[in-house]
């Protein structure tokens, strides 16, 4: 690659819109806590979209994590690592992208869980959504405006930065999500610790 070479400046404005606006305004089960969980069926219902959704954010999360990783290390039996497990996080994002997808889509949406009324998912292929930008089952090129708005529709593996997607960033983004609740500050100082000497890894000549 030429060493001039730089990426385009990402406008630092610009944000994808929330599919289920309601998923990130609060924090929600992703499992049943108890049978009391398994009623109404839609209650379960939304417990279940609910890991369908976190999932797809955590394989969306590993599918930049390992790139950005394998630029760093020096080792070629580490590296071998990161580029067998990278491809494996992708597979795993499109299967995930595709049970979110079903979450908002016919038959099962829209729903309400009974239980918390503020979340709520809607039906992404009837107006006011509908069209290709909320095609359900579309997991082919797509815009990318975040990286230079007179892109034509593309398709790739984002961020791929430490600073947007290494290791700290993605311990950021999973206590963000509530992964971590209730693990205490020596638990979450002690992978803070491994994800900063991990992002502190240079490639050696």
């Amino acid at each position: 690659m030429d060493a001039n070479f730089s990426l385009p400046a990402l406008n630092p404005g610009f944000k994808f819109p929330q599919a289920v606006p309601s998923l990130a305004a609060d924090q929600f089960p992703a499992i049943p806590r108890s049978d009391a969980d398994l009623n109404p069926p839609d209650h379960i219902q939304a417990i279940a979209n609910t890991a369908a959704f976190h999932f797809g954010f955590i394989e969306q999360g590993g599918s930049s994590l390992y790139p950005t990783l394998a630029q760093q290390v020096s080792s070629l039996e580490v590296l071998r690592i990161l580029l067998s497990i990278g491809p494996t996080e992708t597979s795993h994002f499109q299967t995930w992208h595709d049970k979110a997808g079903n979450a908002v889509s016919d038959p099962l949406a829209p729903l309400t869980d009974p239980t918390n009324p503020e979340l709520v998912f809607p039906n992404l292929n009837v107006p006011p959504f509908g069209g290709e930008d909320f095609q359900t089952n579309l997991i082919m090129p797509e815009p990318c405006p975040f990286l230079r708005p007179d892109f034509p529709p593309v398709s790739i593996i984002r961020p791929t930065s430490s600073r947007n997607s290494g290791a700290v960033a993605a311990v950021k983004s999973l206590i963000a999500d509530g992964l971590f609740t209730g693990q205490s500050k020596e638990f979450r100082d002690l992978l803070f610790s491994l994800a900063s000497e991990a992002d502190g890894a240079r490639r050696m000549a």
